[in-house]
């Protein structure tokens, strides 16, 4: 049932739901709204509009690899959700709603127009996208669009009645994904758990492969398979929804990850970020990693640029009996081999290297992803 912008913000304001709000690159009129109708504190926990590039990067915590996409507003919600459930009650029911759009300019623009709304809540990740006829309407026209858009979304989590009208051109159309989390997930998004075990098979710590897996590849099956043969053991995948520097992948993204999976496939979800953390949550484990991989773990730089905290949390991972499968990498245009690399004899000693001869990929998940493989 169609209705007014006006009668849909008052029954989101008689709703006993709460959001927060964060619009970039446009949409942000979709806050006038929530406000000029009375009641919106009772909505609207708070907005933020991180418009210029850099603000956005530090909203997110990192760079996004498109400013304007499904996955970014999923990162800007996830982001929103966190903040949101700093400022209430854990009996709440909050979302962080999110929209980044790239719309009319006074410069041309070489994409397309396109917007993408999301909503992260602890039971679910929700995504809208739609991409807009280029020079079929003016700013403020395809504004309104993306606000209609946005306010239907804040409806939908309040579970009020009525929506508005999105007016769209032959040919367009609003793209709808949805996922809903397991009480596992949830408990591991608020940090009730620290890992949780996916698939039909027995869990199996002996041997892990961790890994983002955006997307999977040949290099990663290669090394499954190396793994099984070399250490005479099934080895587990583990993916962190937790990054030191992002934020959690969302409901979506997670259950896109663990899609690529054969179900005989032993997968971790973890928040263990760092290799130190899951040293303590998978001890005595042996993890495959690659030259970069491991040359990341020796590198002061992320433990503060401290060399004595960086040396200390490498004990730490040797002191709870973990060791490295070490493979060669094609970093930049060479290949590096362990031998290559300047490690600490601590880290050095756990370490057991693939011979080059019988591992030499060079398939990379960021190659992948941007030849739109993924």
């Amino acid at each position: 049932m169609s209705v007014s912008i006006v009668e849909l913000v008052r029954r989101i304001h008689a709703a006993p739901s709460q959001i927060a709000l964060t619009v970039s690159g446009g949409g942000g009129s979709v806050i006038a709204h929530l406000l000029e109708v009375p009641g919106g504190s009772r909505t609207l926990l708070m907005a933020c509009v991180p418009y210029a590039e850099k603000a956005l990067i530090h909203f997110l915590g990192a760079r996004p690899e498109h400013f304007c996409s499904s996955p970014t507003s999923r990162a800007m919600a996830m982001v929103t959700f966190q903040r949101a459930r700093e400022l209430v009650s854990a009996d709440v029911d909050v979302a962080g709603v999110a929209c980044t759009a790239g719309l009319v300019t006074d410069r041309p623009r070489a994409g397309p127009h396109h917007a993408f709304v999301a909503y992260q809540t602890l039971r679910e990740t929700r995504t809208w996208a739609l991409e807009l006829t280029k020079g079929a309407r003016t700013r403020p026209e395809e504004e309104d669009v993306v606000a209609r858009l946005t306010l239907n979304a804040v409806a939908e989590f309040c579970g009020v009645e009525g929506r508005l009208d999105v007016p769209l051109l032959s040919g367009e159309a609003i793209v709808e994904q949805q996922a809903t989390a397991s009480e596992s997930w949830q408990r591991l998004l608020l940090g009730q758990a620290e890992c949780v075990f996916e698939g039909q098979a027995n869990p199996v710590t002996g041997a892990i492969l961790s890994g983002a897996f955006n997307p999977m590849h040949q290099g990663h099956r290669r090394m499954l398979e190396l793994g099984r043969e070399i250490l005479g053991l099934p080895v587990a995948l583990e993916i962190s929804v937790r990054n030191v520097d992002k934020p959690p992948l969302d409901y979506i993204e997670i259950r896109r990850r663990l899609g690529q999976f054969p179900p005989d496939q032993p997968v971790w979800l973890s928040r263990a970020a760092t290799f130190e953390e899951k040293s303590r949550l998978f001890p005595c484990a042996t993890f495959l990693v690659g030259t970069d991989t491991l040359r990341r773990i020796a590198d002061p730089k992320y433990c503060g640029g401290d060399e004595s905290a960086c040396r200390a949390s490498i004990e730490r991972i040797a002191g709870r009996g973990c060791k490295f499968l070490v493979f060669g990498r094609e970093i930049g245009s060479s290949f590096v081999r362990l031998s290559d690399l300047n490690l600490p004899d601590v880290l050095r000693a756990i370490c057991r290297e693939v011979p080059a001869e019988m591992f030499r990929e060079s398939v990379s998940s960021t190659a992948l992803r941007r030849a739109g493989a993924w």
